[in-house]
């Protein structure tokens, strides 16, 4: 049996490893983006935006496989097992998950977006710890959580505006 996901410290770096080694397309959104963007508003999950294609998806459950995914519920934080392709995945808008490494959302159509091409569009590239990944550009993860419009987002908005500023301000000429 798992540990409970509260009782699993969150390490994002071995999720993004293991997507990125089993050559899942990706990019990386929400809380977890706006913390490489420089926000001071902790995490405690990844979440990511896949490309959509058959063979990336498959890709993705190899990946979801090695890192023992579990569907994540409130009711049952050590996560419910569950058998999956990427045909399968593919046909849920969000997956809440919980591995051995914390929890991994994934979400196609993040409000705001047009999904992975648009997030794709404007993210950056970047190595963390010798993980190379896309994360989606702060003004994308502004217009999601913006749409998005829940409570914890209203909160993080105006500091990650202000990043998003100051970062426009050093770069005019």
């Amino acid at each position: 049996m798992c540990p409970p996901s509260d009782l699993v410290a969150f390490d994002p770096i071995p999720i993004l490893e293991v997507l990125s080694r089993h050559g899942v397309r990706f990019v990386v959104i929400g809380g977890y983006a706006a913390v490489l963007h420089a926000s001071p508003f902790l995490t405690s999950d990844v979440d990511i935006t896949p490309e959509q294609s058959q063979e990336n998806l498959e890709r993705l459950s190899r990946a979801l496989t090695a890192l023992h995914a579990r569907v994540f519920t409130p009711a049952e934080p050590e996560g419910i097992p569950f058998s999956h392709t990427g045909s399968a995945i593919g046909e849920s808008a969000v997956w809440n998950l919980v591995t051995d490494f914390g929890r991994l959302d994934i979400s196609f159509l993040p409000d705001g977006t047009k999904g992975f091409p648009d997030l794709d569009r404007g993210a950056s590239r970047g190595t963390i710890d010798g993980v190379e990944l896309r994360v989606a550009s702060l003004a994308d993860v502004i217009r999601s959580k913006q749409a998005a419009n829940r409570p914890k987002d209203q909160r993080v908005l105006p500091t990650l505006r202000e990043i998003l500023a100051a970062r426009n301000a050093r770069n005019r000429p």
